[in-house]
């Protein structure tokens, strides 16, 4: 395994962990009502859910940059 394999795994990992850690934005009692409550969808992630959103874009990018580079070294 190279280095690059290693960090792919570790941001894999992590990328699970954070988003498992989200809070889900819809409830399912709306899909099956109906009734869709725009109220409170559109306020922005505050505090830890900010950390989350961002932890969760950054591994994502670590991942597929990652995986573009490691897919590149095998050549």
């Amino acid at each position: 395994m190279q280095w690059v394999d290693y960090i792919i795994l570790v941001a894999a990992v992590l990328l699970i962990a954070v988003v498992l850690m989200q809070n889900a934005q819809d409830d399912i009692q709306d899909a099956f009502s109906g009734a869709k409550s725009e109220l409170f969808k559109n306020q922005k992630a505050r505090g830890f859910e900010r950390v989350l959103n961002i932890s969760a874009f950054v591994l994502s990018a670590l991942f597929i940059i990652g995986t573009i580079v490691s897919r590149a070294l095998i050549k």
